[in-house]
């Protein structure tokens, strides 16, 4: 039941992305991409990826250094998509404040391409048909992967209490989905490093597939759900430090221009 190819195996594989290629044409039939057009363009790469890889682990003549190629080309793509979408994340969380919006949106990004030319310096080093090489470089920049985007994500939900900003429903779903996705490969993997647990390596394989089932439905609520929308407290709130540090950010990216 819990094999690679069972029938459980096929649909945890097959029907999250399927359901992620629905979702996103929703999405654009309710004209809601372009106020989440990272999600969207996420949810669009995750169909493609699975109509890409599915096939190709079914087909006999694909041989596995192929299979992995694509595969590390498909893990490097989807890691600079999330930068781009958690740093949407970043400025609608913090979209009161304008300059440490557009600071945290930079840094986020730029953390993108700096994994995306390390990676194509590793590439270029290294033999094209090693399999060993496709294989452990792909966990490890899987890995790196979801561990900045769960910190990343852990610290937005984190500064968004103590600061009191107001999340967006839709934002937090998101938000909610990448964080749980994240944790939960995080811990498979801390399970196969420290237990060897090879026997149970399918079963983990199996949670990681129908977590992300989970959160495709979790998705589908807090994006297509009507949500509550919430009220501001009345109450002004004292001026706390996130408004100090953004309105010194707001006076140098004003005083950069005048000394260039």
């Amino acid at each position: 039941m819990f094999q690679p190819h069972s029938v459980l195996w096929q649909y945890l594989w097959v029907a999250p992305n399927l359901l992620l290629a629905v979702l996103a044409s929703i999405l654009w039939k309710r004209g809601l991409h372009k106020q989440f057009r990272g999600f969207y363009i996420y949810a669009w790469f995750q169909a493609v990826q699975w109509a890409v890889l599915y096939p190709m682990d079914l087909i006999p003549s694909v041989s596995a250094v192929d299979y992995l190629r694509i595969y590390w080309f498909s893990v490097l793509l989807e890691s600079i998509i999330l930068f781009v979408l958690i740093s949407e994340i970043f400025a609608d969380v913090f979209g009161s404040y304008a300059a440490l919006a557009h600071v945290g949106r930079l840094l986020i990004r730029w953390g993108g391409a700096f994994l995306l030319i390390t990676a194509t310096i590793f590439a270029a080093r290294a033999p094209i048909d090693n399999r060993t090489w496709l294989v452990s470089t792909s966990q490890i920049m899987q890995e790196a992967m979801y561990i900045v985007v769960s910190g990343l994500i852990v610290l937005l939900f984190v500064s968004g209490a103590y600061f009191r900003l107001a999340w967006n429903p839709r934002v937090f779903g998101i938000a909610l989905g990448l964080g749980i996705t994240g944790c939960v490969h995080l811990a498979t993997w801390a399970i196969r490093a420290n237990f060897g647990a090879v026997r149970k390596s399918n079963l983990l394989d199996i949670a990681n597939l129908a977590t992300s089932h989970v959160v495709v439905l979790m998705w589908y609520y807090y994006l297509l759900v009507p949500q509550k929308v919430a009220t501001k407290s009345v109450v002004a709130l004292p001026e706390n430090s996130l408004a100090l540090w953004n309105r010194e950010l707001e006076r140098l990216l004003q005083q950069r221009p005048a000394h260039q």
